[in-house]
């Protein structure tokens, strides 16, 4: 089950002309702020370019902090969708998010097959560390 603030990026990234559609992935690397300090993330090793991950439960809500290369957009983009959708959540909807939730929303158009297995890994990556701060 996808939770609904993620749906709704989604669809609006659906919904878009193709050619908005980079533009708007551009707009969600921008919104992914540094991590601050202390925080330790941990690396994706699936994906090819150099992207970190880490995922805490605070006060009942789940916190994302990634870390991409500036050179690296849409998979910045990426993570600022998982960030823009998954942010605040509660721990059990994020748990729920399937692997492929993008699928059909035409982010596929953007994505090699090989980079959206390193994005699923990233998914699959921040749910196992809210399950491990469940159990903190």
């Amino acid at each position: 089950m996808v939770p609904p603030k993620l749906k709704q990026a989604l669809e609006l990234f659906k919904s878009l002309p193709k050619e908005l559609r980079s533009q708007v992935l551009l707009e969600y690397a921008a919104k992914v702020p540094p991590p601050p300090p202390g925080v330790e993330l941990e690396r994706v090793h699936e994906c090819q370019t150099p992207f970190f991950v880490h995922a805490d439960v605070e006060g009942g809500k789940v916190r994302l902090y990634f870390h991409v290369p500036d050179e690296a957009p849409t998979v910045k983009a990426f993570a600022g969708l998982l960030r823009e959708g998954l942010e605040g959540e509660s721990p059990e909807a994020v748990l729920e998010v399937p692997p492929g939730f993008y699928r059909g929303y035409g982010l596929e158009e953007f994505f090699t097959p090989l980079r959206l297995r390193g994005l699923e890994a990233a998914l699959l990556r921040l749910q196992a560390q809210v399950r491990k701060a469940l159990t903190s």
